[in-house]
Order: structure tokens, then sequence, then C-alpha cells
């Protein structure tokens, strides 16, 4: 575990964070990063209400979640999070550096096991809770059929379909089945584009977020520092993603108590298996956020307040199976 760089000056976070190079199973050196509860006004004598594996969507990196790790660890919490393989500073594949790529979704199992394995050198304070957030969603909802150690779950718009026309998703399962074993697997994803999403969409109808400022947040960072940013998938990362998220829906829901946050706007990931999952979650609830799009975290306070009352109501109650909106 070595010091790796963090770029306070775009996180907008708590300036007591630092970041760690660690080293996955299999070699592949990732970033991890961690705020501690007692800064930006939390009391350090005070218990720790424990800790957040934040789990970051496709293309995120530590820094974009300073404001959120203020937040809470304002609240009392720690905050642990990662730049998973081909992303941010972790290592990526030397064909595409732009473009996100893996063979198989059980590669992101590795970075979570090596975030496991850092929280427990750092002696994070139990109890733990996975927010997951888009492809961390994704990510999070397997490591809990992993045996994940959290005590619960919040979702932020879980990828666990991706949003496409129904009349192309044949098409995309055909095509990517038939180039995943060929060298084109690490090839652009047809549809999509090498340049960051937030460096070519201005603020007007985008997909993100309906708040401008916090639109203006995350594209100042792009600008500033445009090696974390990560352009459109390769083919083999969709046919990756198409099979994990069909294999995932297609299990029983976990024991483990949680909370999905859905915007009734969303674009990005596909809201039907949200619903259909969420409906079978004996202890699970869906919230759905009118007027929201895809970043329910990077939404305006309020609505990002209504997150952080989520870990209340994990912490002294189980949720119902009953959607409700915001």
């Amino acid at each position: 575990m070595q010091d790796a760089p963090l770029f306070h000056e775009i996180t907008k976070g708590p300036d007591t964070g630092k970041a760690y190079w660690v080293t996955a199973s299999d070699g592949v050196r990732l970033r991890m990063g961690h705020w501690p509860n007692s800064s930006n006004g939390a009391d350090p004598s005070s218990p720790s209400r424990g800790t957040i594996l934040l789990f970051p969507g496709r293309t995120e990196y530590i820094e974009k979640y300073g404001l959120i790790a203020s937040d809470l660890c304002a609240l009392g919490y720690h905050v642990l999070t990662a730049d998973w393989r081909g992303q941010g500073l972790a290592d990526r594949p030397d064909q595409e550096r732009v473009l996100g790529h893996v063979g198989h979704f059980d590669e992101y199992q590795l970075d979570v096991d090596a975030m496991v394995d850092l929280g427990r050198k750092l002696n994070l304070p139990e109890p733990w809770t996975v927010l997951g957030h888009s492809m961390g969603g994704c990510i999070g909802l397997r490591s809990l059929y992993n045996g994940l150690p959290v005590k619960s779950a919040i979702f932020s718009a879980p990828m666990w379909g991706i949003s496409m026309a129904p009349p192309l998703r044949p098409i995309a399962w055909s095509l990517a089945w038939a180039l995943h074993k060929t060298p084109l697997a690490t090839s652009l994803c047809p549809g999509t584009k090498r340049e960051t999403y937030l460096s070519i969409s201005p603020f007007e109808d985008n997909m993100l977020t309906t708040d401008p400022e916090m639109y203006a947040y995350m594209a100042d960072q792009a600008k500033a520092h445009p090696e974390l940013t990560l352009g459109g998938p390769t083919v083999g990362w969709l046919y990756a993603a198409l099979r994990e998220t069909q294999d995932l829906m297609s299990r029983p829901a976990p024991a483990t108590p949680a909370v999905s946050f859905l915007g009734t706007q969303e674009r990005i990931v596909q809201p039907g298996p949200i619903h259909n999952h969420m409906a079978k979650w004996s202890n699970g609830e869906l919230v759905l956020v009118p007027g929201a799009e895809h970043e329910v975290l990077m939404e305006s306070r309020d609505i990002r307040q209504r997150v952080y009352d989520a870990l209340d109501r994990l912490e002294t109650d189980i949720p119902t199976a009953d959607p409700v909106s915001a």
C-alpha cells in the first residue's frame, strides 16, 4: 500500500482524504481513496457510524465523489472508494486507454476484494454499507451474492440492464458475442465515442443531471484532469456487461437490506430490471425520484439528502418492498 495522487483542488471534498495504490490479486494496479469521518465538521472524538464502500460507475474516478464524501463524513461515516481497473488512474488496457474494457465482470470482483483488504488494513469501522452507482451498482449486487461484508446496500440507478432501443438489443447481443473473443473485442462499441461525455455534451438535455452546478462540477473536473476520464466502452465490455446483467437478474434477491434510487427521467440504464428486482427484494425499497436523471447523487442537495436519509432508515428499519416516490 503506497500513497497515490489525489487531486484535492477538483474534489471539493475533505482535505484529509488520501489515496493509495493497491494491487489486485491478478497484478492490476488500482487507486483507492479514503476520507475519514473526522473531517469537515464531524467531531473526531464521537463514535463513527461506520464506513461507506462507494462503488463508482463506468467512466468515474475518486475525485468525482469529493462533495458526496464531504456530506457523508459530516454525518459520521468513513468513505472508501476506488478507481476500477480500466478507468481513473488505475491500470488501463494498452490498446486504447480512452476506452473502458474488461473481458469478464468477474475482474471487477478482484478490485472489490482489494478494496475490502484495504479497508481491513485501514481498520475502517463497521458496520460497512455499500453505495453503488450505475455500473458500481452492478458490481455491488454481484458482491452481495459473493458475501461482501456489509450490513446494508444503497443503489443509485444500478446498471442491472443497459438502455437501448428494443430492435437493437438482439443486434447488440449478436455483434458482441461474435466479436468478444476476437482482436476486435477491444474496439469501440458502435454508436459510442472516444471522447468523454462531459467534454462533448452541453448541459441542455444532458442525460446525467438536472442541476447545472453539479454538471459544471463534473465538467470542470474532466477539463482539469482529462487523464481521469474515459470514452465509450469496448465491444468486449458490452458483451461482458450483457452477460453479467442477465445472470444477476435471473437470481433471487439477496437477504441484505437495500434501497435503490431511480430517477424518472433515466435514459442510460434500463429501468425495468430495477423495478422487477426490487419488487422481489423482501427487505428492499425502490425510491423513484421525479424528474431526476441518471446521476441521483449529482442532483440537487435536496435529492442527495434523500439518499443520506436512507442510511438512517437502514440503520433502524427494514425497508418495505413497495416503490415510493421521493
